[in-house]
């Protein structure tokens, strides 16, 4: 687990919780240490299905989003900026008049910019720095008007997304190639792995053939956003891990993907790799994988492990569309 600044606060005494009331947890990832905190107090408020499901199994109270009240709100600040101010407004909102708001977060998420532009707002703390982050508190009662999340996000073409979701700005230059690259006519079960808000299944949906279209996304959000822009009745939803996903039925025809590559501002092409072997296991042994990649990552040896034929079918300088056919079964474990 990380350092966890928290505790360093309260151990000190530098920090010191309401003695009663709720305390909202924003956004914490799965190796944040919580141990600092009264348990019992704690309602984790995590929208990612891993991070969502390793808080439930140590036995916190979690959701996907607030409820009520609280005498505490902490924040655990997001890459996204965006996403950053308006979970910060919304535990401002969410606390009592006597409570307190603590932000926590690393320098490569850009915490540095979050301290200062929060003691523009706010009668702030010093900030406890230490491995790599910090940590800083105010009291309730001060306003982040301007912060706070403006209802939906329309993009290009009518698309609802939420601020945090990947490209919550317009569609990306990698799902665009791999929609331009998918055949006029596509087999009866297809899988989006990775769904994000709905832009390729909305594009699969356009194809003749299709019966039944399953979007698999982790992010809670993302997946809100994509029930509401595909109410075609063939597509069912699925909030879930796509690294491990399976469906009660399977083989599937196709699996159709854009894997996310990092989960911290490093590039992790194993994320890829494992999105690469949850298509292979629930693909029919003649089934087919298609997947878009920025053009340096290394996903070709992977696919030639768990695939009899791997193709580049489409691509520029920056992005490659590869075609996969024909999953070998008994594979070696991606590396």
């Amino acid at each position: 687990m990380k350092i966890s600044r928290i505790s360093l606060a309260l151990d000190t005494g530098a920090l010191i919780l309401p003695d009663a009331g709720r305390i909202a947890v924003f956004r914490p990832r799965s190796d944040e240490d919580l141990s600092g905190l009264p348990q019992d107090r704690v309602h984790v408020i995590q929208g990612f299905k891993p991070d969502h499901d390793a808080f439930v199994a140590q036995g916190y109270d979690t959701g996907v989003a607030p409820t009520g009240d609280y005498s505490v709100a902490v924040v655990f600040v997001p890459r996204a900026k965006a996403e950053a101010r308006a979970l910060i407004a919304e535990a401002a909102d969410r606390v009592g008049v006597d409570g307190l708001v603590i932000v926590d977060g690393q320098k490569t998420d850009g915490i540095d910019s979050v301290f200062k532009d929060c003691r523009k707002h706010a009668a702030v703390s010093a900030a406890l720095s230490k491995a790599h982050g910090k940590l800083f508190w105010f009291p309730a009662g001060t306003g982040f008007v301007e912060w706070r999340a403006h209802g939906v996000n329309i993009v290009a073409g009518g698309f609802q997304t939420a601020a945090g979701v990947f490209s919550a700005d317009g569609v990306d230059r990698g799902s665009a190639a791999l929609a331009a690259a998918l055949p006029d006519k596509l087999p009866n079960r297809v899988v989006d792995l990775g769904a994000g808000w709905g832009y390729l299944s909305s594009e699969i949906l356009k194809r003749d053939g299709v019966k039944e279209l399953h979007l698999v996304e982790a992010e809670h959000a993302a997946l809100e956003c994509a029930r509401a822009n595909i109410t075609d009745p063939r597509a069912q939803f699925h909030w879930a891990d796509g690294t491990g996903f399976k469906l009660p039925r399977q083989p599937v025809d196709m699996v159709v993907t854009n894997p996310p590559f990092h989960m911290t501002r490093a590039a992790d092409p194993n994320i890829g790799r494992a999105f690469i072997n949850a298509a292979a296991e629930m693909l029919s042994l003649p089934g087919h994988l298609l997947l878009v990649a920025n053009r340096h990552l290394p996903y070709e040896k992977t696919l030639a492990e768990m695939f009899r034929t791997v193709d580049e079918i489409a691509g520029d300088a920056s992005f490659k569309v590869l075609r996969a056919t024909h999953p070998l079964r008994h594979a070696r474990a991606p590396r």
